[in-house]
């Protein structure tokens, strides 16, 4: 195995049995980042030094006291978007270039108060906004797999330095796919979370003090273990709850193939599917129906996905756009009464939501809550229900106009990109936990992800499934040309 592409897991055991040191392994780390990380720009900040101390003194540590924690001696990044004290939070944002905060988020504090040491920072798109990873500050991201390619976003950056083996370990956020696309993208592992499970305290747009609808913050990693580990060592009660609220995540449901019962949902009228992409999850799937898992292509949550993806879209505008100007408010409200009642078109839906009268939101979180008493109905019945996150593999970079006015080809047709934030909110807006794990390549020999979404708080059954399911299709390979 080649180090730089080992499991999180695998580094720290062989810091525990002596057979490397915290130190060698961040010297690895930064070794390859500077060789290769031009080819990607996934890296876009360092502190090699402060981590070289970090790293000495927890193997100084191994020699005294004994480990940490689970992830002793681990290298590892955090997406740009977390708070690193003395390090730069942007955004991506150029009025941000010199925001340097003087805490670290708290989702990076237990991490390294668990061994790992953090030696930089990633890439992320202007304001976290965007299925591509580029901004002013730090340019373009590019994929490992293919650099014409994006590696998705907005955690573009984490995903693509797993891939090429530039970093051990990442942590990134969630609300419209942002780990599970480039997770996808890039053919790593990626979970988001139930929704509150891990603080994003130090990860909040900078200036707020509140926690924001839908957003999660998240592991990616090269093995479902080492997934499973991070979410253990990250969750639990934020600073202002600590004092009396404790989480207990359940374990996995089952712990063999044969024993999940899943439902599939690989196409749906709402986002259309790029049949490559839809071929490779489908011979993933009959690959795991080999392996034993009960698939039933026709379970459905008990629920109009239509409805699903509106109430999604409109609590996830009304989220993003809430830190605006007032005078962008105000074009959308000037924008949302001009359209007609029946135009349900994205931009429709955002001037709509962007504008939204209190009342109007809460009439929103009730169909909300009525999704998620569908979706508990499904999960009596069912472990699982697997999905794609996205609606093609990887596709060019397009930095020209709009995001939202961008168009991905689907089967050589131009489509809407915004369309598959479908697969984004479907389980997202509802706060259920979703684990994309590698599904091989696809034709054209890009890598794709298969999601795993599962309920409510049992984020560690979607993640055991994905760790099985590795044994049956495969895990994570890295792409050529990064050895």
């Amino acid at each position: 195995m080649d180090l730089a592409f080992a499991p999180a897991q695998e580094l720290a055991r062989r810091v525990r049995d002596r057979e490397t040191t915290a130190r060698d392994l961040l010297e690895m780390y930064l070794d390859r980042v500077a060789r290769l990380n031009p080819a990607v720009n996934a890296v876009v900040e360092l502190r090699a030094d402060a981590a070289r101390a970090e790293a000495d003194a927890a193997d100084a540590e191994l020699a005294g006291a004994g480990p940490r924690g689970p992830l002793h001696g681990v290298p590892m990044t955090v997406k740009e978007s977390f708070d690193l004290a003395g390090t730069p939070t942007t955004w991506g944002m150029p009025a941000l270039r010199d925001n340097r905060p003087e805490t670290t988020a708290l989702a990076v504090q237990r991490l390294q108060a668990a061994g790992a040491v953090v030696f930089g920072k990633t890439n992320v798109p202007l304001m976290l906004a965007d299925w591509q990873s580029f901004n002013d500050i730090h340019g373009t991201c590019n994929n490992p797999w293919d650099p014409a390619r994006g590696p998705g976003g907005s955690s573009g950056g984490a995903a693509a330095a797993l891939a090429a083996g530039l970093t051990g370990l990442e942590l990134g956020s969630d609300i419209g796919a942002s780990i599970r696309n480039p997770a996808h993208y890039c053919g790593v592992y990626g979970h988001k979370p139930t929704y509150g499970v891990v603080p994003v305290e130090g990860q909040r747009f900078p200036g707020a003090v509140t926690d924001p609808d839908i957003a999660v913050a998240g592991p990616l990693a090269r093995a479902a273990e080492d997934l499973a580990v991070s979410l253990d060592v990250t969750a639990g009660p934020g600073s202002a709850d600590a004092a009396a609220w404790r989480l207990d995540l359940p374990r996995p449901r089952k712990t063999d193939l044969s024993q999940f019962r899943v439902g599939v949902m690989l196409t749906d009228p709402n986002c259309d599917q790029d049949s490559e992409l839809t071929d490779r999850l489908q011979t993933t799937v009959d690959t795991l129906a080999r392996a034993g898992v009960q698939v039933d292509d026709r379970a459905r949550p008990p629920l109009d996905t239509t409805e699903s993806h509106r109430v999604y879209l409109t609590l996830l505008r009304a989220a993003t756009h809430s830190r605006l100007p007032r005078e962008v408010f105000e074009r959308h409200r000037e924008a949302a009464a001009a359209r007609a009642d029946d135009d349900f078109s994205y931009a429709a839906m955002v001037d709509r939501a962007a504008s939204l009268h209190h009342r109007d939101w809460i009439a929103t979180n009730e169909a909300r809550g009525r999704l998620r008493l569908a979706w508990a109905e499904f999960f009596r019945d069912y472990d699982l229900l697997l999905c794609p996150a996205a609606a093609s593999a990887a596709f060019p970079h397009d930095h020209e106009g709009e995001r939202a006015d961008r168009t991905i080809l689907i089967d050589g047709q131009p489509r809407l990109g915004v369309d598959q934030l479908f697969w984004a909110g479907l389980p997202g807006v509802v706060f259920l936990p979703a684990t994309v794990a590698p599904a091989g390549l696809t034709r054209s020999g890009l890598p794709c992800g298969l999601q795993i979404v599962g309920p409510y708080l049992e984020d560690h059954t979607c993640i055991e499934f994905a760790r099985l399911m590795a044994g049956a299709v495969g895990g994570f390979q890295p792409p050529p040309g990064y050895d």
